[in-house]
C-alpha cells in the first residue's frame, strides 16, 4: 500500500501553473506552495477518477496524463543529485540527466497503473509549511485522506526552481530520496551512473519504494 501511496503522492503534486489557462496563473501564484500542491493535487485525483474506466483500458493514456504532470513538476535533477550523493560529485550533467530520467520512468512503470486502484474518493489535506534550513525549500506537511483507514502523513519537500516544485516525499517520515540513495550506494560503486540508469530502464535493477510495506 505505501508504495502506491508514493506513486500517488507524487503524481498530485504537478504545478498548477504548468496546465491552467493564463487568467488563472496570477492568482495561482500568490498562493502559498501548500496551497498549490494541495488544490492541484485535487485536480489530478478528480481527473484519474473520473477517467478511471478509461485509463484501465488505456495504459498508455494513463502514462501519457501523468508522464505530463510529472515532468513539470518534480525537479527530478536535484532529486537525482541527492540520491546519488559522493557518487555524482564530478558527474556530467548529461550523467545526471540519464540517471534522472531513469529513476522517473522506474517509479512510473512500476506504480502507475496501481494509481487507479485506490478506492473511494482519496483527498490531500494541508496541514502547515515550514522553512527548510538554508533557504533550501519549504516542507508541505499533508494527509491523504482516505475513504477507508487512518489519514497517511505525506510531506512534500519543494523548493522554487522556475516555479515550485517537488524534490522529496515523505511518508510517514520516511523520505524516498534517503530510500533510493541506500538502495543505489552498492550499484553505483560497482556500475557507475550509466549502467546503474541502464538498468533502471531496462528493469534489471530492482527498487523498493520509501516505507514500503502493508498497511
Amino acid at each position: 500500500m505505501k508504495s502506491l501511496i508514493l506513486s500517488l503522492s507524487i503524481a498530485v503534486a504537478a504545478p498548477l501553473m504548468a496546465v491552467t489557462p493564463l487568467a488563472a496563473q496570477a492568482q495561482q501564484a500568490a498562493a502559498s506552495p501548500g496551497q498549490q500542491v494541495v488544490a492541484n493535487g485535487g485536480r489530478i485525483l478528480a481527473t484519474l477518477q473520473q477517467r478511471r474506466a478509461e485509463f484501465r483500458k488505456n495504459p498508455a493514456a494513463l502514462r501519457s496524463f501523468i508522464d505530463t504532470e510529472l515532468r513539470g513538476s518534480f525537479d527530478s535533477m536535484y532529486a537525482a543529485r541527492l540520491v546519488l550523493g559522493a557518487h555524482g560529485r564530478g558527474a556530467s550533467e548529461a550523467d545526471v540527466k540519464l540517471f534522472a530520467d531513469a529513476m522517473v520512468d522506474n517509479l512510473m512503470q512500476r506504480y502507475g497503473t496501481a494509481l487507479l486502484d485506490f478506492e473511494g474518493k482519496p483527498r490531500l489535506r494541508l496541514k502547515g509549511e515550514t522553512a527548510l534550513p538554508g533557504g533550501r525549500g519549504v516542507k508541505v506537511s499533508t494527509e491523504l485522506l482516505r475513504d477507508n483507514g487512518a489519514p497517511v502523513p505525506v510531506d512534500y519537500l519543494v523548493r522554487n526552481n522556475g516555479g515550485w516544485k517537488i524534490f522529496d516525499v515523505m511518508i510517514e517520515g520516511v523520505s524516498y530520496v534517503q530510500t533510493f540513495r541506500g538502495q543505489f550506494d552498492s550499484p553505483l560503486r560497482q556500475k557507475g551512473i550509466a549502467q546503474v540508469a541502464a538498468d533502471l530502464r531496462n528493469g534489471s535493477l530492482k527498487t523498493a519504494t520509501a516505507g514500503n510495506g502493508s498497511r
